[in-house]
């Protein structure tokens, strides 16, 4: 982000430095695990003291400048839930705007691959098929994938292909 602020004041010469940067909104790219295992998906609780407490979401979470999405996602479910996954492909991007940042949210498709889910950093996790994820109150960034995955789990769920999907 810093060269991106460098170059917008540079590139503003006529502007004050101090009123660009406060213009300058953090963009924070966060990878979605929806994964599977047989037919059923895997959802985590948020902790209620965190933002968004009770709400449900696919697990995840905040990139590193370090690593690629793929990285990014086997990385936070060993830490949130102590678990093995395989990200199979890319689903799609869901862009969230706020007064104080944009987050942009990569949602991929992941096959369980060992490990028993333990509570390392959410309140609770559930197994689900995917029509009963209606029961549940997920995050708004989560509920268009959501709608999509009960109309698709059909194509989904199969076989283990998996083929790509072109929503």
């Amino acid at each position: 982000m810093r060269n991106g602020f460098e170059s917008k004041v540079i590139t503003r010469r006529h502007e004050n430095p101090i009123k660009v940067a406060a213009n300058i909104m953090q963009t924070i790219q966060v990878g979605c695990a929806i994964i599977i295992k047989g037919a059923r998906l895997l959802i985590a609780q948020r902790k209620p003291g965190d933002s968004f407490g009770g709400y449900w979401e696919f697990p995840g979470g905040k990139q590193y400048d370090t690593e690629d999405m793929v990285t990014c996602l086997k990385r936070e479910v060993k830490e949130e839930l102590a678990i093995e996954i395989r990200p199979r492909f890319f689903l799609e991007n869901a862009t969230y705007e706020y007064p104080d940042k944009t987050i942009v949210l990569h949602f991929y498709l992941c096959d369980w691959i060992r490990g028993i889910p333990l509570k390392h950093d959410c309140h609770d996790f559930r197994w689900v098929f995917p029509e009963e994820l209606r029961l549940f109150r997920l995050l708004p960034g989560d509920t268009d994938i959501m709608n999509k995955l009960i109309l698709m789990k059909w194509t989904y769920f199969r076989d283990r292909t998996f083929g790509h999907l072109a929503w």
